[in-house]
């Protein structure tokens, strides 16, 4: 009996540290992803391009095979980058970027001290107030803060409008915009470069300031190259693929010295997707299905990686037997949301009995159709496909705290599991 008890506490040990080198792979995936060396995997110092790279030369040690002559299928898209000086002086203030505000991804070059014209939200529905207001701010930055009463919904979409029409529109004669807010200072990549700078400035009184001195060096690039990395694996059936996917890039620079590292955004997903490889292509693990594995570019600037590869497709499209794009996956407290679950109920109720059986998660919830994310491409294509995100835990998103030290990965091990089950039985 003590012989028997030795042999299956050896077991359990060699079980765990399995699972853990998993881990240890996801973590050292992130960890490198997030690296300043990534430069926030945009389009600042090719950013972006050295991600690629990575991933590729994974996909290669991994024995991943190429499709076609490379793994990365490369193609062109406009890009608005932030690569050089950027500096704000509200006043006396010099403001930290990313942490005190956000210039708009799409800003032009720029510089000067200029004064600001205040204005509140619920103000800017006062037509006859409005057109005089934007007049006089000729030559000057339009300060935009939050309304000083309750606004209703129609209220809050025609605000909206106006606002943009500042922000965008050639007609209007001011220099610039800051919109202060009380909300979290979340980015975003841009496509295009706007007439005027626009920044946004987070809220933390009532002080309305009376002059502006900036400095923004941008670049707008027409025709940027970048690519999309894939690798493939031959299953037992190679008339049917399973298409797992995750997109790559994040937002990059916001100036020379402001990145932003995209942990949970999605470097994670990534993580989980290289781990995936990692387990097919074990000896033993050969899939029944033949398995190609995507990680998408320029998602953050509209889907744009999976667009390319849905209208130029290395493998025939009708041959995907079911794609899983996983797009922010590093927590889990309180399990998954499954885009497209209502669509695909059949394979959505076999995840559900798959994780009750084994009682992997907290939860496998419910969402329909949206348009959030690589999978959106595939699915208007036809290709029966989840978008699946983790739910719970830190909510750092497109933000300077989106760090790899503070992503916890808490279900990872189960998350895991669940994904190669639910691959297996599909």
């Amino acid at each position: 009996m003590k012989k028997i008890k030795i042999i299956l506490l050896g077991f359990c040990c060699w079980s765990s540290l399995v699972v853990a080198q998993d881990i240890d792979y996801a973590r050292y995936i992130l960890d490198t992803l997030c690296s300043p060396a990534m430069h926030g995997r945009g389009y600042v110092e090719k950013g972006e391009k050295i991600a690629a790279d990575f991933i590729a030369q994974e996909f290669e040690k991994l024995g991943l095979a190429k499709v076609g002559k490379s793994y990365q299928q490369q193609y062109s898209v406009s890009v608005n980058a932030l690569p050089g000086k950027l500096e704000i002086q509200l006043d006396k203030q010099k403001l930290r970027p990313g942490f005190d505000y956000l210039v708009d991804p799409g800003s032009p070059n720029g510089k000067g001290r200029f004064s600001i014209m205040h204005i509140s939200e619920d103000e800017l529905l006062d037509e006859d107030a409005l057109i005089p207001f934007i007049k006089a701010a000729t030559g000057k930055f339009i300060g935009i803060s939050p309304a000083k009463v309750e606004l209703n919904k129609e209220q809050k979409k025609e605000i909206q409008g106006i606002i943009s029409f500042i922000k965008y529109h050639e007609n209007n004669p001011a220099a610039g915009t800051i919109i202060y807010t009380k909300d979290k200072l979340t980015w975003h990549g841009s496509t295009v470069q706007n007439l005027r700078p626009i920044i946004t400035v987070k809220l933390d009184s009532l002080v309305q300031h009376k002059k502006i001195e900036f400095e923004i060096e941008s670049k707008f690039e027409k025709k940027y190259k970048t690519q999309n990395v894939i690798g493939f694996i031959e299953g037992q059936k190679a008339d049917s693929t399973i298409l797992l996917t995750a997109h790559y890039d994040h937002l990059g620079h916001m100036g020379a010295a402001t990145y932003f590292p995209g942990a949970n955004d999605n470097a994670s997903g990534v993580s989980i997707l290289l781990n995936l490889a990692k387990h097919y292509a074990k000896t033993g693990n050969k899939p029944e299905y033949s398995m190609l594995f995507i990680a998408f570019g320029a998602e953050e600037i509209g889907l744009l990686g999976s667009k390319y590869y849905t209208e130029h497709p290395l493998l025939p499209l009708e041959k995907i037997k079911f794609l899983i794009n996983l797009d922010i996956s590093g927590t889990g407290d309180e399990g998954i949301q499954v885009v497209n679950g209502s669509v695909y109920k059949e394979q959505f109720d076999l995840m559900v009995k798959i994780n009750k059986e084994n009682e992997f998660l907290q939860q496998v919830k419910i969402r329909g159709e949206s348009c959030n994310s690589d999978h959106c491409m595939f699915h208007k294509k036809g290709v029966p496909s989840f978008f699946i995100y983790t739910l719970g835990g830190i909510k750092a998103y497109h933000d300077v705290y989106d760090k790899a030290e503070t992503l916890p990965f808490t279900e990872f091990e189960n998350y895991y599991k669940l994904l190669v089950e639910f691959i297996g039985r599909l």
